[in-house]
């Protein structure tokens, strides 16, 4: 574990070009939180942020960028949007776009439907040389045959050859869609912590034991304590005193023995 106490735009230059193999970070959005007075963030600021993470990031490697976006004059910012097509400008790929869907929120607005998600930006540097894909979701007809079928360019349905003796399994690969239940703050001294489902769930799916995950925005240090979990090498920045001592000994406590 390797815990920086720093403004990531002057530590993340120190790391070795090509290094990192996974990124799992939720950075700051749009001003809605303060963070003790440390904040200092504008889209110029992230440019120079997402340049040095596409320069860390292995070739196949992966950043998980969950972000969200603020209401300002009944407007959403698009912000997150900005962020993921800068991405793409440095060249990574948009591999995949995730939602975190809150399963526990209170309802604040009055004139349009609840906003209940986030963002997970699947961003990777050429195709992902990763993927363990987690397979907990319960299949229908599990224990029956599979009869896989394909629709043809004129629109009819045909069956496709050599699956009539695969078996359905109990479980199939979870959709892009996640239900968490969010982590109350007043559970934590930070304001907006991470619930351990995301990175927990993320790692397990873009990396391997062993891997070196970096995380710029610490916070409290929830991506460091599942990459200790998880047996992950980790690299983890924050620029506020008093969140670093918190991830600190989070990550510390940690036991070691699994999410």
């Amino acid at each position: 574990m390797e815990l920086y106490h720093g403004d990531c735009l002057d530590i993340l230059p120190t790391i070795e070009a090509g290094s990192v193999d996974l990124v799992v970070t939720s950075p700051p959005y749009d001003n809605l939180r303060t963070y003790n007075g440390s904040l200092e963030w504008s889209f110029d600021i992230f440019k120079d942020i997402a340049l040095q993470l596409q320069r860390v990031l292995k070739s196949g490697g992966v950043i998980v960028w969950v972000v969200g976006d603020a209401t300002i004059k009944g407007s959403d910012t698009g912000t997150s949007f900005r962020q993921a097509l800068y991405f793409k400008d440095l060249g990574l790929n948009l591999h995949d776009t995730m939602i975190y869907q809150k399963a526990d929120y209170i309802p604040k607005t009055h004139n349009r439907y609840e906003q209940c998600f986030e963002y997970m930006f699947i961003l990777s540097k050429g195709k992902p040389n990763k993927f363990n894909g987690i397979k907990d979701k319960p299949n229908k007809w599990a224990g029956s045959n599979f009869h896989g079928t394909w629709r043809d360019k004129d629109g009819t349905m045909k069956r496709s050859s050599g699956h009539n003796k695969k078996v359905i399994s109990a479980f199939g690969l979870r959709p892009n869609i996640w239900n968490i239940i969010p982590v109350k703050s007043s559970k934590s001294k930070h304001p907006a912590i991470f619930p351990i489902d995301i990175p927990r769930d993320h790692i397990i799916s873009w990396s391997n034991e062993g891997d070196i995950v970096l995380d710029p925005f610490l916070g409290s240090g929830t991506t460091g304590v599942a990459c200790k979990n998880l047996n992950r090498r980790f690299i983890g920045i924050e620029k506020d005193k008093q969140y670093f001592n918190l991830a600190k000994k989070r990550i510390n406590q940690a036991s070691g023995l699994g999410c």
